[in-house]
């Protein structure tokens, strides 16, 4: 984590008065003040940060929500919205000032409607997304929000997050697939705009700010999301490319190959998935021979194939002949089952767990425009190489995208302290290259506490204020999730 300075953040306690009030509220199951119990919420998913909290309140009802905030409004008590813990950035993780409530989403998990006529399901946000996709196929729908964390991490926390994901480039991200939203202000007033409508002309667009918020401009307690129709042909490939060039290249023409049905094209390389070999139990090479970059590309259809046709498998293999024949790839599989497929996405999502395993890293999630990916993956390990000579390159990513979690392993043998006295000049270097690409410094992971310093020194003075100017006027106290995206 990189060394930031606590921002200034209400420190009002919380008093016996104030705690029993609460109780009053959610009960026993409601309330958890053991520090054993609470550690899984102060501490963030990585490990690296500890938080603090007086009390863990585990409301059960968007209406014990709104109770409880004007409790802590009225009190001026602090408080950190949280849903899975999964974040990257501690955007739900308190600081350790932090002496108010941390409030946790997890009881509100029901799955209220599921309209599959119109596409839509409403859900609490304290919902866990493998759950809201198991429930959407067993519906014979599709919600494509994937994440390595499905399995933990919650819908409040992903549309608070405005999370990405691997099928971006063809459903697009959180944002764009939320119709309706049940917000608690930092009031406790209710926001309900809890609609399935595709279109809604009547002033500003609301919803739009909560969305990517972190938390900080009120709680999400409920959500009307699109779900699509549940592909039924699908072709995943496994293939060695030659460079990043030829992986912009290969993904342009495979939307015309296949018919614009390119659902997931990731880029990887030989650093990052060895160390998922070494780490990951069940993984395994796809192909017998090594190179250095790879894509994993899925296609899928909603047509289910017909006797006798090839589908999707078909257009692929098609494809890919054509670009081993032009030498932009230099071999490749493609999945003959969902197992197949499965244990290939299973290497791309093992990044995570590998990546903590594996000794000293810094990873950059960014993005650029997605043709001036290879110009900026060869620029920025020349940046790096120019501070560090021996530090190893693992830029990893959703190009269909633009957004690359732009890594860099330590070199082999290098200690922590060794390696955290060269990550400054790294991430001024890599950011300022970022900024001169006309790219973002945060695409899908959000700003939290770790990208404070980086959106005020990159972000400009106008769009600070204005981000500033509605956090105000809706969280005057700053009670709600303070210290997170920048310092007020």
């Amino acid at each position: 984590m990189a060394d930031v300075i606590p921002p200034i953040i209400p420190t009002n306690p919380v008093t016996p008065e104030l705690l029993a009030q609460i109780h009053a509220i959610v009960g026993d199951r409601g309330i958890l003040t053991d520090a054993d119990a609470m550690a899984p919420f102060t501490r963030d998913w990585s490990g690296l940060r500890q938080g603090n909290a007086a009390v863990v309140v585990r409301p059960g009802s968007t209406e014990e929500v709104s109770a409880i905030v004007k409790l802590c409004n009225q009190h001026d008590v602090a408080i950190v919205p949280q849903g899975g813990n999964t974040g990257l950035m501690g955007g739900a993780t308190p600081w350790p000032a932090h002496t108010g409530v941390l409030l946790s989403l997890g009881r509100m998990n029901r799955v209220i409607d599921v309209d599959v006529e119109g596409f839509t399901m409403t859900v609490e946000a304290g919902c866990v997304l493998q759950t809201l996709q198991d429930v959407a196929s067993s519906h014979d729908r599709l919600l494509p929000l994937s994440l390595g964390a499905q399995g933990s991490c919650m819908i409040g926390g992903n549309i608070s997050t405005n999370a990405g994901g691997a099928q971006v480039l063809h459903y697009g991200t959180t944002r764009s697939f939320v119709l309706g939203l049940e917000v608690v202000l930092p009031s406790g007033e209710i926001w309900n705009k809890l609609r399935a409508l595709k279109k809604d002309n009547t002033g500003y667009d609301m919803k739009q700010m909560f969305i990517g918020a972190e938390g900080t401009l009120g709680i999400i307690t409920k959500a009307v999301i699109k779900v699509w129709p549940k592909p039924k042909d699908v072709a995943t490939a496994w293939i060695a490319i030659k460079d990043p060039q030829a992986a912009v290249t290969m993904l342009s023409e495979a939307h015309s190959a296949s018919d614009d049905t390119v659902t997931s094209c990731e880029l990887i390389n030989r650093t990052g998935i060895d160390g998922v070999f070494r780490h990951v139990h069940g993984t395994s090479d796809p192909l017998p021979h090594s190179s250095f970059w790879y894509l994993l590309m899925e296609w899928s259809s909603t047509r289910a194939k017909a006797d006798g046709e090839g589908g999707m498998a078909e257009k692929m293999e098609t494809f890919l002949a054509d670009m081993l024949e032009r030498g932009l790839a230099l071999d490749a599989v493609i999945a003959q089952s969902e197992a197949q497929a499965k244990a290939m996405w299973k290497i791309r999502e093992g990044h995570a767990e590998a990546g903590r395993a594996d000794g000293p890293a810094i990873s950059y999630d960014m993005s650029v425009a997605t043709t001036k990916i290879p110009a900026f993956v060869d620029q920025g390990i020349a940046a790096a190489k120019a501070i560090l000579p021996n530090i190893r390159p693992q830029p990893l990513g959703h190009i269909g995208d633009g957004n690359l979690h732009y890594g860099f392993r330590a070199p082999d043998g290098m200690t922590r302290e060794a390696w955290n006295q060269y990550t400054p000049a790294i991430t001024r270097a890599i950011n300022d290259l970022i900024r001169d690409f006309g790219g973002s410094i945060s695409a899908e992971h959000g700003i939290g506490q770790e990208k404070l310093d980086e959106l005020a020194h990159y972000a400009s003075p106008v769009e600070i204020a204005t981000m500033q100017a509605v956090k105000r006027a809706l969280d005057p106290k700053n009670l709600m999730n303070p210290g997170k995206i920048f310092r007020m």
